[in-house]
């Protein structure tokens, strides 16, 4: 009977840390981008941003180029938060995204960016200018680390 007892409560140790496991400790990051873009068929625009992550600003580039139904020309300033950053450096690199989007003068802009390291970036904010585009687009986010400053 205690051998039975002692596998019970040795099974009950066992499930209940498994249930006080700690999970990832990803860090959300917001997210501040101006980006001009343009195009015929082609598309490719550029732009500045920061990213604001563990109390400190950092500065990075964008550029980007898509492929698919692009006519026009647009200033989109956009304003959201990047998801899923283990560490600062997950944040740069390739992200791609498949989207549609328009504007007439001004609008509304949204979008959501993925990177190979599982960032997910979600932005929106006001577009100006004139554009129609459906395409698949890839953005390229270099971080500038030594021009950061305190939050």
């Amino acid at each position: 009977m205690s051998k039975r007892r002692s596998s019970w409560i040795a099974m009950l140790a066992v499930v209940m840390t498994a249930g006080v496991a700690t999970p990832s400790h990803a860090i959300t990051g917001t997210v501040r981008v101006t980006v001009a873009k343009a195009g015929l068929v082609v598309g490719a625009g550029g732009g500045r941003g920061t990213l604001t992550f563990r109390h400190r600003n950092y500065p990075f580039t964008v550029q980007g180029l898509s492929l698919g139904l692009t006519a026009g020309a647009s200033i989109n300033k956009l304003v959201g938060r990047a998801d899923y950053i283990n560490e600062l450096s997950d944040f740069a690199g390739t992200y791609s995204m498949i989207g549609a989007g328009g504007a007439l003068v001004g609008g509304i802009s949204g979008v959501q960016l993925k990177n190979d390291k599982g960032v997910m970036i979600s932005l929106q904010g006001a577009k100006g200018g004139l554009e129609v585009s459906a395409n698949i687009t890839r953005v390229i986010i270099t971080l500038d680390q030594t021009r950061s400053t305190p939050d």
